[in-house]
Order: structure tokens, then sequence, then C-alpha cells
């Protein structure tokens, strides 16, 4: 029984990560201009982000979900000026590949960045609510461990991901050169300004 719940967790995981969004372009970045580990550690990130919303539906606490439900705006304010942020610090990063000394404070960077982006957009835990109904977890008593592995299960399957695509793009990294470099971070950079001025024009429309 709890197996099977793990394994609808680690397909839901995957499906919610697998899309292309400013997520994956950074992910793509970051692992072609500091390596395969920094590209993972990035998507960690995500996939913590989405462990805290689903933990939050799946034990029922309404106070939390109520608040960033009602805060959605400037939550999703401050999430799309820092994708505009990311997008313009991109465009204007120098073409440099990292070394392994700094890398350590690249990882650092790389998960709280992505991990405070993720957490900028309270409707996902709308998703996690919907989908903890459609599977007949509550956070009852009785149906605690179903929630507590669903939620072991999404954290998986997204870390999955992450570790798909990051050793995937990794494979190119070599064959990258400076120039390229440049033309990425330009094009990446320009993407996730896009997806953060879409963010921005919903609020306001």
């Amino acid at each position: 029984m709890e197996l099977a719940i793990f394994l609808k967790g680690l397909i839901i995981g995957l499906s919610i990560a697998a899309p292309v969004g400013p997520i994956g372009v950074l992910c793509i970045r970051r692992t072609l201009a500091h390596g395969r580990v920094v590209g993972l550690v990035s998507g960690l990130g995500a996939a913590t982000a989405d462990g805290i919303y689903g933990l939050i539906a799946g034990f029922g606490l309404t106070v939390i979900t109520n608040f960033l439900i009602g805060q959605h705006f400037w939550i999703q304010l401050i999430g799309g000026i820092f994708l505009c942020y990311l997008g313009v610090k991109t465009l204007m990063s120098k073409a440099s590949f990292t070394q392994t000394e700094t890398q350590k404070k690249n990882m650092w960077n790389a998960f709280l960045s992505v991990l405070f982006l993720t957490l900028t957009n309270p409707m996902t835990i709308l998703s996690f609510i919907a989908i903890f109904a459609g599977l007949g977890i509550s956070n009852s008593n009785s149906n605690l461990l179903s929630a507590v592995v669903l939620v072991i299960g999404v954290f998986c399957g997204s870390t999955l991901w992450w570790v798909i695509l990051s050793s995937g793009v990794g494979l190119f990294r070599k064959k990258i050169t400076n120039k390229s470099l440049t033309v990425i971070n330009r094009l990446s950079g320009f993407i996730i300004l896009i997806f953060g001025g879409i963010a921005l024009y919903e609020l306001i429309k």
C-alpha cells in the first residue's frame, strides 16, 4: 500500500519538475557554466520547496495555507521581481567557467536562490491539496503515514528529474566555448526575464 503511494508520489514529482520553466532554464545554464553539481543543487532547491509545500498540504496546516493564498499578490510580486533580477543578472554575466575553489559558494547561492524562487509561487500548494484529495489522503491520524510517504515520493521524483537533467546537460559542458557560453547566458537571461515579466503582468491584469 505505502509502496504504491510512494510510486504515485514519484510520478507526481517527475511531472511537476519536468516542464521547462525558469527553474529548468536556470539549472541548464548553471550546469553549463558551473558544472553538474551546481546544476543539480539548483534543482534540489526546487525539490525542497515542493517538499515543504507538500508537507503543509499533507498535514492540513490550514493557517499557513490560508496565509499563503491570502498573500498571493505580494508573494508573486516578490517572485516576479526576483525572476527579473535573475534574468538581468544572467544577461550581463561574463562567460567564465567556475573553478573548483569557488564551487562551494556557488552551490549555496544556487540552492537558496531556487528555493526562494519556488517558494514565491504559493499556488503550488493548491496543486498538492488537489493531489492529496484526489488520492483520498487527509491529515487524519490514519492517513498521516500515507501523507509522509507521498511527500517523500514527490521529493524523490523531483530530485530524480534534476539528476537526469543536470547529468544530461553536463555531457555537453566540455564542448562549450566562452563564445557559446556568452550566447547561452544571453538567451537564458532573456527567457528568465520573460517569465518574470509574465508573472508581473498577470498581477497587473
